[in-house]
């Protein structure tokens, strides 16, 4: 079996949808699981929604009727006939929406999230079954919270993977086209969690590892994996191969091409992965596998924005030792700080992190009273895999250098503009 994952982009609008349908006639569909996403940017537009609902909001009704405006128009434009029964099965997914917000009593913020911004994979996914259906191509639709198991930390679930791969191995039918959402899982309390923003990669190799699928490909507007993004750097080039190992790298430093999480499943059962463009399917893309050079050898530039540097030193001017930096990664555990890049000194203590959740206001409180604390905002880090001094360069030209950091094989850059 082939795993196919196909990002919003690909999905946005009903030509989107009629692409996938001729992408899979022209590299076939048969014994093919896809993994899908949300429609273009509706998971945007159901954090809107969630917004509305803890702001108690006036505007939460016509934020959930923007959304359904959106599906609408797409099933209209993809269906002659309005009596097709896609559109009776959308609405009950709206209508599920709609009691969930009136009917819910928690108030955790992320339990409440992961049940909203489900319904965008679910009506994906319904839609694309139904037009292949529609088109001719058999399908077997799949509710991934049936399959994909998870503990219950909401937006960022660990998957029980014991759990995972008895469903998956026991109710998957092969010789057909299976179509899923990417994202989902459910908890032990069949809760809808989901598995960390852009986590529909790491479904597709969920998928994969329990099947010993053949290949995952996973299908984007880009020609393949690039040594940089062209929207921050010209002349970005395409890379032809990169080993687990490169690729786990690059994605660990921030690369958004593919999920930090989803190459590790894969690695252990030497799963390739292809990167492909579902503009030009044709292409070859990217491959990436065991023990492989990087094709061409070229700096690999990975950009990250809206970072936070902080600088802690002790009052006392004592040495910040191991039981400090326990303590304050503890912290950072528990306020869900993602930390970028480290450099210490006897006294002080540096670290670019991201805070995805808004934390760090109630951090600084509990760190202020031990340590002094400087930080600055929306600061840049830039890390070169493989780089050299043009490539060093590029980065540092214009801005000021906060902080820098160079190992033999990557160089870490923290900039501000100018």
């Amino acid at each position: 079996m082939r795993v196919f994952k196909f990002g919003g982009a690909s999905v946005k609008d009903a030509a989107g949808i009629k692409n996938v349908y001729s992408v899979l006639q022209t590299v076939g569909y048969e014994d093919v699981l896809l993994v899908v996403s949300a429609m273009g940017k509706t998971t945007n537009a159901l954090e809107l929604v969630i917004k509305n609902y803890f702001d108690k909001s006036t505007e939460l009704n016509s934020s959930v009727q923007e959304v359904k405006k959106y599906h609408n128009q797409i099933l209209i434009d993809l269906f002659e006939d309005e009596k097709n029964e896609v559109f009776a099965a959308v609405n009950a997914q709206f209508s599920d929406l709609e009691y969930f917000l009136a009917h819910n009593k928690s108030p955790n913020y992320n339990f409440v999230y992961d049940q909203i911004v489900s319904f965008g994979e679910l009506i994906s996914t319904t839609i694309l079954s139904h037009f292949m259906n529609f088109m001719g191509i058999q399908t077997q639709w799949l509710d991934v919270r049936n399959f994909v198991k998870t503990d219950a930390t909401y937006r960022d679930a660990e998957v029980d993977w014991d759990l995972t791969q008895a469903n998956i191995a026991k109710n998957v039918k092969r010789q057909i086209l299976n179509i899923t959402q990417g994202f989902l899982g459910s908890d032990p309390n069949n809760f809808t969690t989901t598995l960390g923003r852009e986590g529909s990669d790491y479904t597709a190799a969920i998928f994969a590892y329990c099947l010993n699928a053949e290949s995952v490909t996973i299908w984007k507007d880009v020609p393949g994996v690039m040594n940089a993004d062209p929207r921050y750097f010209e002349n970005a080039s395409l890379l032809n191969q990169i080993s687990y190992r490169e690729a786990i790298e690059l994605a660990f430093y921030g690369a958004t091409v593919i999920h930090p999480k989803t190459l590790q499943p894969l690695q252990k059962k030497e799963i390739p992965l292809f990167v492909k463009s579902f503009i030009n399917p044709l292409l070859k893309g990217t491959s990436v596998s065991k023990g492989v050079d990087l094709e061409p050898y070229l700096p690999c530039f990975i950009v990250k924005r809206n970072q936070l540097l902080i600088s802690l030193s002790s009052i006392d001017f004592s040495f910040i030792m191991e039981e400090n930096i326990s303590e304050i990664f503890a912290l950072f555990h528990q306020f869900k700080i993602k930390v970028n890049l480290i450099q210490n000194s006897a006294i002080s203590f540096s670290v670019c992190v991201e805070d995805k959740f808004d934390n760090f206001n109630a951090l600084n409180a509990i760190l202020s009273k031990k340590f002094k604390v400087d930080y600055e905002q929306n600061v840049t880090l830039y890390t070169i895999r493989h780089f050299n001094d043009t490539a060093a360069k590029t980065v540092e030209e214009n801005k000021i250098v906060l902080l820098k950091q160079v190992s033999r094989e990557t160089m870490q850059v923290v900039t501000k503009e100018v």
